[in-house]
């Protein structure tokens, strides 16, 4: 009986047992089936690779949420709302959306704020031999130019810091932390997001956007101290090397004599000056002065290809990057296209036409076309002329006088002799400065093919600098040819009043100012089409002559510079 009772007991046991297992069967079954419903309603992924990393961009979300803030308030809300249905709104969205419109004035400021620290345990993975800001601003994967950071471990430039941007993406793979915003110069770490306020990255923003004060730009030509680049070389600044980036030797020598220039320097020093103008080639004409004339930059030599790219879309590709240029004919249109730029209304002036703009009289005559046929024919019916030749060439000019402004002086060389003997083959010719100034003396006829006149200039009002050109190159129907003829001219005390006639001053107590100093002098060497152009400009606070090609920069002595085959040179006025 015992036996009996213990095996229904057992049997009885077991039963419940396996109820209880197939209840808890169900319990998990029905956890599950419930977990799969939360899945389904909130979509969270299945596999990572459903989550898209680099195709997607937030910025363009950004800028479609932006675009809908300014259009309208519906749009503003859709974008909005869809923003957290993605969970992607953040604090980036309002730095994206500053670097998108400059100032975000008209944008709603976010909620959540980014954190600033001091301390950052990746600060010393910055590498600032590898940071150059003289490049154009575009990230290096999509090729945008909104929003754009710099990673300070490679140098290379992302777009964003928004969770799907390029520089969080290359902050997981490569693990650069450390990134600069190239607008606002502020620093984070990505991925963590937060700002560093470290007062160590200040020279970095210093090279990104030199900075002078009005005292500085005030003792520039009094400083005679060198600065050291990162590399442990020295350099002067204003007397650094330009790099040529593919025969720009012309925008160079032209750039570097522009600098001598005190009060345009001066003017371009100081981004106040000329904040009201949108013209992008004023603002890279300016950060270049400043990329020049900074004291604290980490390599001695300076790269103007964000100003070349200005140059090539303001000039429709007249001048551009692998096409050798003249540098009269880019000096002259730089000139023009930034005084057209800086002046507010079109009577007013620059600091363009403050430093170069002078005035000359000309006396322009022309033939008489309807007399000559007249004569022509009375000279064909009667076989001899009816009116003295005095008279016909009185009656036949017509002389036209007025007043034009100037920015340069275009000097012309006399031809050099056609055939030589065996004494003269290696003698190059010279001719005095002087003597190719008498085209302005008033009295001396230029003539001219088109139209078919006779020119004679007087100088009217002298600038205070005076830019002048000598005409080496002619082109004939086959090829283009280079005069080899040497000016002589002195460097220092270029007294004007001497050998062309200059008006009297204005006003009683007023000096006219007729002397002059070189500043620059640009020179050509080579064959016309495949030689290259140099620069000798003068160091004012040592009156140190230096010369200057691309980037290579030396010291020579005042008397080598007068022994050059001179192209154009910028004179000063001396006060």
């Amino acid at each position: 009986m015992r036996e009996e009772l213990n095996f229904e007991l057992e049997t009885e046991r077991v039963k419940e047992g396996e109820m209880m297992k197939t209840k808890r069967d169900d319990g998990n079954s029905e956890d599950r089936r419930g977990d799969s419903k939360r899945q389904k309603v909130v979509g969270w992924p299945s596999s990572p690779s459903e989550e898209p990393l680099v195709p997607y961009n937030d910025d363009e979300d950004d800028e479609r949420r932006a675009l809908g803030r300014v259009v309208g308030g519906e749009q503003d809300g859709e974008a909005r709302s869809e923003g957290n249905a993605q969970g992607v709104k953040s604090e980036e969205d309002e730095d994206d959306n500053d670097d998108l419109y400059g100032q975000g004035s008209f944008m709603g400021k976010q909620n959540r704020q980014v954190e600033v620290r001091r301390d950052c345990p990746y600060l010393d993975t910055v590498n600032r031999q590898v940071l150059d800001f003289d490049f154009e601003r575009f990230c290096s994967v999509s090729l945008s130019n909104l929003n754009v950071y710099a990673c300070l471990v490679c140098g290379k430039y992302y777009q964003g810091r928004g969770k799907k941007s390029h520089a969080y993406t290359h902050s997981l793979e490569a693990g650069h932390h450390v990134y600069i915003n190239l607008r606002t110069e502020k620093v984070y770490c990505l991925p963590d997001g937060y700002e560093i306020n470290d007062p160590s990255l200040d020279d970095i923003r210093h090279v990104l956007n030199p900075r002078f004060t009005r005292e500085q730009v005030e003792q520039l030509d009094k400083n005679k101290q060198w600065s050291r680049a990162l590399d442990g070389s020295d350099y002067l600044p204003g007397m650094v090397g330009l790099n040529n980036i593919q025969k720009t030797d012309f925008v160079n020598v032209t750039i570097q004599s522009l600098m001598r220039v005190t009060p345009l320097r001066n003017f371009f020093l100081i981004p106040e000056n000329y904040q009201h103008c949108k013209s992008p080639l004023v603002h890279r004409f300016g950060e270049l002065t400043r990329k020049i004339w900074h004291a604290r930059n980490f390599k001695g030599q300076v790269s103007p290809h964000e100003f070349l790219q200005a140059v090539m879309k303001a000039s429709k590709k007249r001048f551009r990057i692998g096409v050798q240029s003249e540098p009269v004919e880019f000096m002259s249109w730089l000139l023009n296209t930034l005084h057209a730029d800086l002046r507010t209304s079109k009577k007013s002036s620059s600091i363009i036409h403050k430093c170069f703009q002078g005035e000359l009289e000309v006396v322009k005559e022309t033939q008489n076309k309807a007399i000559t046929e007249k004569k022509e024919s009375g000279e064909e019916q009667n076989g001899a002329p009816k009116i003295t030749d005095g008279v016909i060439e009185k009656r036949n000019a017509g002389a036209e006088t007025y007043r034009m402004p100037f920015l340069m002086l275009g000097l012309d060389l006399p031809e050099p002799p056609l055939f030589k003997d065996v004494m003269e083959k290696n003698i190059i010719p010279q001719v005095p400065l002087f003597n190719i100034l008498k085209k302005f003396d008033g009295e001396t006829v230029t003539t001219t093919v088109r139209p078919p006149a006779r020119m004679r200039y007087r100088v009217t009002r002298l600038p205070q600098y005076l830019i002048l050109h000598m005409g080496r190159f002619t082109r004939n129907n086959f090829f283009r040819e280079k005069n080899p003829t040497l000016v002589n001219f002195p460097v220092k005390n270029l007294e004007l009043k001497d050998y062309i006639p200059l008006p009297a001053p204005t006003k009683e107590n007023e000096k006219l100012r007729t002397k002059y100093d070189l500043i620059a002098n640009i020179v050509h060497d080579g064959k016309p089409d495949e030689g290259f152009y140099r620069v000798f400009v003068q160091r004012k606070s040592e009156e140190l002559w230096y010369e200057m090609q691309d980037l290579h920069v030396s010291e020579t002595l005042p008397q080598m510079v007068a022994l050059s085959e001179a192209y154009m040179q910028i004179y000063e006025q001396q006060q």
